[in-house]
């Protein structure tokens, strides 16, 4: 059994299976699917159904999906479950909007939800127990009602300026009235739609009452999502893309997401020393970061935020790094009538016209969610996920380079102070980075950075989830302390 884990060790250890997540509720009804004989895909299913419903800031069925999956003999998949722009986009909607490019939170922000069909085609391929099981733990707490956890109280609350401009997410949400950490919120509106999910499978959602009640409210804001554009959705099985890095082989997504960037910066720093903790060492990785970030920037888009992740390896060593997201915290802010959830605002992550992501009909966004694999003598090492949108890769690397490089206790990689590239210029510090390396990145040139940001005042640092395979064949489990989750094993 598992043992809870303390500050600076290597994490949860167990034999059998372990699972990483983003909150307790979704970390026990995992480790109860795995217990019941289901699958690790099971399980994450089963954990990012509950996220949606205890991080709606975070996540929900109005979102995009990608994963990870490394099957006991070794072999990578990944799956790009993003939707794409709506058929009805026309470019020349970009031509009155600041910049030509599509706002933060705007009606044509909109893309098409793709966790639900991602669920699905995961569960038709690696599933063990029936469909409606899965998400039976997510419907209780939806209709019952769940305790907010501190973290997720804390991101509501500052979050609450996003919730009042649109009237049926400002009754769902509370707006002016968020919910303290440990008061009880219920979502019967999202019970009854998971429930029919459950019940008729992802028709329920892309052929039925969400898509036209979708529709209805993008219309009522002035976008162009349709239900149509539910009804074409489907997501990929995608080779993943690899690199090697201190003996070890790193798997990403490939674009439309931007894993990429952190194969490009550990392909620069893999000839380097690597010091411990050597300030030249972060100043030469931030560098690295910052090059990838900027080529990702030119060259990724579809070849046609805000983030959950959960890990989980089942006894039979299939394993699987699971991500959703809305993009935004309450991504576009705009709720969808009588089903209890709110649109995603990918669409934010185009460019303008002329650039090879500007947007299109029909065309995916680049995307943030990146999550990864490891693979050391052609079996499972590592599965692992960092959420923060542009952290995403940063955070990626920073523990890739902790855990792979120097060797550190998994907890311990979790827990120490991070850095975060907000321009090419500007780069925040969490509290507790050491004082010899803020000196050397300041006199390199990175300034701290301007303005008090989407998260009141700090930068947002991420959080991670991450399971391990040790030497001794047993499962190491972490979760990151900047976000309300733990690991539970067997």
């Amino acid at each position: 059994m598992s043992a809870p884990a303390t500050p600076g060790d290597h994490g949860v250890r167990a034999m059998a299976s372990m699972v990483a997540t983003g909150h307790p509720l979704a970390a026990r009804a995992a480790r109860q699917m795995l217990r019941d004989g289901g699958s690790a895909v099971d399980a994450a299913i089963a954990a990012d159904a509950i996220l949606g419903v205890v991080e709606p800031m975070a996540t929900s069925i109005g979102g995009d999906l990608l994963a990870m999956i490394v099957a006991p003999g070794g072999e990578v998949r990944s799956y790009n479950g993003t939707g794409r722009a709506p058929a009805a986009f026309d470019p020349a909607m970009l031509n009155d909007l600041p910049g030509q490019r599509i706002p933060e939170r705007h009606p044509l922000s909109l893309t098409t939800p793709g966790a639900v069909r991602g669920w699905h085609d995961l569960h038709a391929s690696y599933g063990r127990l029936p469909w409606r099981t899965l998400l039976a733990p997510a419907i209780a707490l939806a209709r019952d009602g769940f305790a907010l956890a501190p973290v997720a109280a804390r991101e509501w609350r500052l979050f609450d300026k996003v919730l009042h401009h649109d009237p049926v997410c400002a009754a769902l949400y509370r707006a002016g009235r968020s919910p303290a950490a440990g008061e009880t919120f219920v979502n019967p509106q999202l019970a009854r739609t998971l429930a029919a999910i459950a019940a008729d499978g992802p028709d329920a959602f892309y052929r039925g009452e969400p898509a036209r009640a979708a529709e209805a409210a993008a219309r009522s804001h002035g976008g162009v999502l349709a239900a149509a554009d539910f009804a074409g959705h489907h997501g990929d099985f995608v080779t993943p893309v690899t690199t090697r890095f201190r003996g070890t082989d790193v798997y990403e997504c490939p674009p439309n997401t931007h894993g990429v960037a952190i194969l490009h910066a550990l392909a620069a720093l893999e000839p380097q020393t690597l010091n411990a903790d050597d300030p030249a060492t972060v100043l030469a990785t931030v560098r690295a970061m910052g090059d990838a970030m900027r080529h990702a920037r030119q060259t990724v888009a579809d070849p046609a935020g805000n983030t959950v992740c959960t890990v989980v390896v089942d006894r039979d060593g299939l394993a699987i790094t699971l991500m959703s997201s809305i993009f935004k915290r309450f991504g576009s802010g705009i709720a969808v009538p009588g089903c209890g959830f709110v649109l995603q605002n990918r669409g934010f992550g185009f460019a303008g016209p002329g650039h090879i992501n500007s947007p299109a009909p029909g065309k995916r966004p680049y995307h943030t969610v990146v999550p990864g694999a490891a693979l050391r003598g052609g079996r499972f090492h590592a599965g692992f996920g960092v959420v923060g949108g542009l952290m995403q890769p940063q955070g990626q690397l920073q523990l890739l380079v902790r855990l792979l490089a120097w060797q550190q206790p998994l907890q311990a990689a979790l827990d120490a102070p991070r850095w975060r590239l907000e321009s090419d210029t500007a780069l925040a510090l969490e509290a507790g980075m050491p004082p010899a390396i803020a000196a050397a990145l300041r006199a390199a040139g990175y300034e701290e950075p301007a303005g008090l940001g989407e998260l009141g005042g700090r930068s947002d640092f991420g959080g991670a989830q991450v399971v391990m395979r040790a030497a001794d064949g047993s499962l190491l489990g972490a979760s990151d302390r900047r976000k309300d989750g733990c690991a539970l094993g067997d």
